[in-house]
């Protein structure tokens, strides 16, 4: 039987216009099997490319964010068939701020709304959701929605969706060094104390695994200050398509190349 998230179908009709790098991994949504490779357990995504998307024919940028919203919706329902079981994607920068009032409303507008009409579909699919990034200049009825959600979903695991909203890895590793700055100061903690475990037991990504693989789309070839801590042993993988076009099938075609790929991290082969 076909995954769920195939027999759905797609909601985009240009589907088969998702560019894979490999041809032999054009359909490998129906095909690819991740038990007869090494999957990609956590896999991390940027998901760019939304509002050239839509300046590309002629629309408003925030088209371009909805289709991206609707996107999301598919690549988490295809996820769990795929093998993986942590999925983190990018929504919102700390640098993001910098763009017009409009889009940033527009886009806080668009999560507020996923989460609202996505909740149910959500808890019933098993999926658990949560939140990283300072979430103090938030709205607080977004903040409210975003807390209601970790909640309710906080029991499930057939896929931890975590969502990056006003998230910079710099911003970060900045706010967990002001935290382990404090233990130190009130003698809670001795500074060589200080380890790799403390400073990831300090991050938003605190009990998260790293991230195997992280995936950007659009063409862009730079991480953008995504989980700069985390992803130092992760794979990298970047496709020239954008995210309103990123179908099941190259997801799976890139974890695909993903689970052929000798991860030695910094040893050496064996056999």
């Amino acid at each position: 039987m076909l995954p769920a998230w195939q027999r759905r179908g797609s909601e985009f009709p240009d589907r088969a216009t998702a560019r894979v790098t490999d041809e032999a991994d054009v359909g490998a949504g129906s095909r690819y099997d991740y038990k007869a490779v090494r999957p990609a357990d956590h896999v991390a995504i940027i998901m760019d490319g939304n509002g050239r998307w839509a300046t590309n024919r002629g629309w408003p940028r925030l088209v371009g964010h909805r289709k991206g919203a609707e996107r999301v919706k598919e690549i988490v329902r295809c996820a769990p068939d795929l093998g993986v079981h942590w999925l983190t994607i990018y929504a919102f920068s700390t640098e993001n701020w910098k763009r017009s009032t409009e889009e940033v409303l527009g886009l806080m507008s668009i999560f507020a709304r996923y989460i609202e009409r996505e909740a149910d579909r959500l808890a019933a699919e098993g999926v658990r959701m949560r939140f990283i990034g300072d979430r103090t200049r938030l709205d607080p009825k977004l903040q409210r929605l975003m807390a209601g959600i970790e909640t309710r979903t906080a029991g499930l695991g057939r896929l931890n969706l975590t969502v990056a909203i006003n998230y910079g890895g710099r911003d970060e590793l900045a706010r967990a060094m002001r935290r382990v700055a404090v233990e130190v100061a009130e003698g809670r903690m001795a500074a060589c104390d200080i380890t790799d475990e403390v400073i990831s037991g300090h991050l938003d990504t605190a009990g998260l695994p790293d991230p195997d693989l992280v995936i950007r789309t659009s063409g862009e070839t730079r991480t953008s200050n995504f989980l700069s801590w985390q992803s130092a042993y992760a794979e990298f993988e970047f496709t020239p398509t954008l995210w309103p076009d990123f179908t099941p099938d190259e997801f799976a075609a890139i974890l695909s190349r993903f689970g052929n790929r000798d991860r030695r991290f910094g040893g050496v082969a064996t056999g």
